[in-house]
């Protein structure tokens, strides 16, 4: 008994998320706004660098004589 007893007083990681984000409204909102923006820009900037990986040599800026003419002399 004494251990669920020191178990409610101490608290779970759950429960302190809770005391810290959840409990207030305006907080849990900045949170989760705050949460999403920061995930979009880690998966843009993941996806960004794939896509540069996969297509190194196939892009725009890769090709060096892209839009030059051969002179004719």
């Amino acid at each position: 008994m004494d251990s669920a007893t020191r178990r409610r007083s101490q608290g779970g990681l759950f429960e302190g998320l809770y005391r810290v984000i959840m409990r207030r409204n305006s907080v849990y909102v900045t949170f989760v706004i705050a949460g999403a923006f920061l995930g979009e820009r880690a998966v843009d900037y993941g996806v960004h660098r794939l896509w540069e990986y996969n297509n190194f040599g196939k892009r725009y800026e890769d090709i060096p004589v892209l839009g030059q003419r051969q002179s004719e002399e």
